[in-house]
């Protein structure tokens, strides 16, 4: 549990001469649920693009088990262990839950390419698995673009487990959710760490949820690491205290 999947240094992100990010530090343990939380604009979602490869760094070092993952595509750093989740739900709208999960699991095992194959059997055990674990096997015929937020993010959450990843990004994984969904999904967060080992990493506004959910917080404000620890050290700390206090009603700290 103290070993380092993730380590970031120095990382730095400009736009045209705006500082998103400036000089971020931040671990990620093997096997932890790690929050990463601040006021809007603090760059919680510009840093978890530039690790997933959305977006490159001005400067900084980005390492998954000691390997570099800065410059590569997306794709390529998804083939290196690191699969993400975004706000907005990608999913086959048009076809069933087990549809979606069976395509991924076809597309890393590259079979999508092989047309003339019938696809209904193939991976059957794999995509039942992944279903099962998200909590999604009596969906699994539902269509889904019929699903309710809570169900269209944890099939998100099966579809990014098909790559078979070390560490899964979540960007908002809860964001615009009613409360019994976004307990539905912290679950599911929770389930994929207890049962599968699942190391993730995740930004969100529900501090709630987070401080409920994350074994370790790390508070961004204004594109710096403003503090870091274990929940109640970051819950109590008086500089998250006065930027949370001074901001926004929704971001308050109760």
């Amino acid at each position: 549990m103290n070993e380092t999947l993730l380590s970031a240094r120095g990382i730095v992100k400009r736009f045209a001469g705006f500082c998103a990010l400036d000089g971020v530090d931040l671990d990620v343990t093997q096997g932890a649920i790690h929050g990463l939380i601040g006021p809007n604009g603090a760059g919680k979602s510009t840093f978890i693009n530039v690790l997933a490869g959305q977006l490159r760094p001005s400067e900084g070092q980005i390492r998954l088990r000691g390997d570099s993952l800065v410059g590569l595509a997306p794709h390529e750093v998804v083939r290196r262990g690191v699969a993400r989740s975004f706000q907005i739900t990608s999913i086959f709208p048009g076809y069933t839950v087990y549809q979606n999960v069976q395509i991924a699991l076809m597309a890393h095992a590259g079979h999508c390419g092989h047309w003339l194959r019938p696809a209904a059997p193939t991976l059957r055990e794999e995509t039942e698995r992944l279903l099962e674990t998200s909590n999604l096997l009596p969906d699994r015929a539902r269509v889904a673009g019929e699903l309710a937020a809570g169900d269209r993010k944890r099939l998100e959450f099966a579809i990014s487990l098909a790559s078979q990843p070390a560490l899964l990004l979540l960007d908002e994984p809860t964001a615009g959710m009613s409360p019994s969904e976004r307990a539905m999904v912290t679950e599911t967060i929770l389930r994929l760490n207890r049962e599968l080992g699942m190391t993730v990493l995740f930004t969100e506004h529900d501090i709630e949820m987070v401080f409920g959910t994350a074994q370790r917080v790390t508070v961004l404000h204004q594109g710096r690491k403003l503090a870091e620890g274990a929940p109640r050290a970051v819950r109590s700390d008086a500089r998250v205290q006065e930027v949370y206090l001074g901001g926004e009603a929704h971001a308050e700290l109760p």
